[in-house]
């Protein structure tokens, strides 16, 4: 009981809600945002690249470059070199929103990656047929490309949600609140491993359900499983 009683009272049972609250926050809105750059980069290089629907290789190697810059520098780096730029975007270098922002910047690159090997999944001869029907080229990106990869791109999402979560400790680095900052402020600079351990043991927690819940929205919209 007075384990119990360390963990959850005097306020921790609260303090931990906040943190949840504050890591759910930034996990979700940060995927969010790095989708919404991410889809379009990986849909324009899915469709400049050799052979596909709009081949266009100087576009193509633009971006591709531009992706693998970002994408190449680690994110500690990441986060100092884009200070400036959040002072300006955001109004702040600092805290949850600052964070979600460097989060973003350095996801945005790593998921258009996936969603163009998503789509590279699509088969050809499901495009041709569309072709074939006279649909021009973003009819068959609306209606062909985006639906058919939808089960890859799913599974994806929950690659891409997990990995953000995994970055979320880092959030103290710029006075940025979530489990991993509880976990690193509480266990590191004060020496109380029981709330360590329940903060990290949260972190995991959310980790499998983000990927449960994915990968079961993968199956589902599978076609080729809901067909068995």
């Amino acid at each position: 009981m007075e384990f119990l009683q360390t963990l959850f009272g005097n306020g921790n049972l609260a303090m931990y809600g906040e943190a949840i609250l504050d890591t759910l926050k930034i996990t979700l809105v940060s995927t969010l945002l790095a989708y919404l750059i991410g889809i379009p980069l990986g849909v324009l290089l899915y469709v400049t690249s050799k052979d596909s629907i709009m081949p266009n290789p100087h576009v193509n190697t633009v971006v591709g470059y531009v992706v693998n810059i970002i994408r190449s520098v680690p994110f500690m780096i990441a986060l100092v070199m884009l200070q400036p730029l959040a002072k300006i975007t955001v109004g702040s270098m600092i805290g949850d929103n600052a964070f979600i922002f460097y989060l973003v910047i350095a996801s945005g690159p790593f998921i258009a990656r996936m969603v163009e090997s998503s789509l590279k999944e699509v088969d050809l001869g499901v495009i041709e047929a569309a072709q074939s029907m006279g649909s021009g080229n973003w009819q068959i990106i609306w209606k062909v490309l985006l639906p058919e990869a939808k089960p890859s791109l799913i599974t994806g999402s929950a690659i891409a949600i997990t990995t953000i979560l995994g970055y979320t400790p880092m959030a103290q680095l710029v006075a940025g609140g979530g489990l991993g900052q509880l976990a690193i402020q509480y266990g590191l600079y004060r020496y109380d491993k029981p709330i360590m351990y329940i903060s990290s043991l949260l972190l995991i927690l959310l980790v499998q359900i983000f990927q449960e819940v994915l990968s079961r929205l993968a199956r589902h919209s599978d076609k080729r499983i809901r067909g068995k």
